[in-house]
């Protein structure tokens, strides 16, 4: 069955996150929602800070950090901070790495001369760090001498990748769970299921098991916020291919409680948008 997620957008001001994080926990204790999610736009919030006061208000939400851009962080301090949420919350943190916004990395004097190999490099730093390894690295862009976490988790948190183009696709297949669409890429259904497709080439062309996760962010206007239409967006998304859909409220009404208003009226009159119409429609 597909998870379901609002996102707190980073335009939100941050006094506004425990009431968010209050009322989206009382979803979740209302069988509306699973997650919620994050992520860094500079100079707005930071990921790490949101999930962790999320987290820590929170006692049912499994946390999504979508995404953390990695020209910003050295990847040993990446590793250190998810190890420290993800033994404190166990199971509950889902962690994203991706390229960020080249323009805002040079603005801060991080761009870096291969954001491919940067992100390549990163992931797998981290990827092997939160599993508890001693990681050399010496590549063009990330450098580690025996290091390794003295805390590290018991169970690694979820880590994914977000993703648009075809090479970051078979990246987030190659070395992660799964990838992160944002509202762009789930623009229409086709386009997830050709960026799923793409990743589990990725995942299958390295010889790793299993199907890998797709989480798509799903961008619903103002006016669109109705229990129906909500539950419409939902099933499309899950039926397209989505292990995970994030709501996100547009630019006109950013604050996710009405979209949690909406999703807690489904819940209550018997109906559950998670379950997609390919598994037997919204009761089924």
């Amino acid at each position: 069955m597909t998870s379901l997620g609002v996102v707190f957008r980073p335009q939100s001001p941050p006094e506004q996150l425990r009431a968010v994080v209050e009322a989206a926990d009382a979803a979740a204790a209302a069988g509306a929602v699973d997650e919620l999610w994050f992520w860094e736009d500079c100079f707005l919030e930071g990921g790490l800070t949101q999930a962790a006061l999320a987290l820590a208000w929170s006692s049912r939400l499994r946390v999504g950090i979508g995404l953390l851009p990695v020209p910003l962080r050295n990847p040993a301090v990446v590793a250190m901070e998810a190890a420290t949420l993800a033994r404190a919350f166990p199971g509950r943190l889902v962690l994203t790495l991706g390229h960020g916004v080249q323009d805002w990395m040079a603005q801060v004097g991080a761009r870096p001369a291969s954001p491919m190999a940067l992100l390549r490099e990163h992931t797998t730093a981290v990827r092997d760090l939160l599993a508890g390894e001693r990681v050399d690295a010496d590549g063009d862009h990330v450098r580690l001498d025996g290091v390794a976490l003295d805390w590290p988790p018991a169970a690694p948190p979820t880590l994914l990748l977000g993703a648009r183009g075809p090479r970051t696709l078979r990246l987030a297949g190659e070395l992660a769970d799964g990838v992160v669409l944002d509202a762009q890429a789930c623009a229409e259904p086709d386009a997830v299921r050709e960026a799923r497709a793409t990743v589990q080439a990725g995942r299958d062309d390295a010889g790793r098991p299993g199907a890998t996760h797709v989480t798509c962010y799903v961008q619903v206007g103002a006016a669109e916020v109705s229990a129906e239409r909500v539950g419409e967006r939902v099933r499309t998304f899950a039926d397209a291919g989505g292990d995970t859909v994030v709501l996100q409220s547009d630019g006109d009404a950013p604050d996710p409680r009405p979209l949690l208003d909406a999703l807690t009226a489904l819940a209550a009159d018997g109906h559950d948008p998670r379950r997609s119409a390919v598994a037997g429609g919204a009761d089924g």
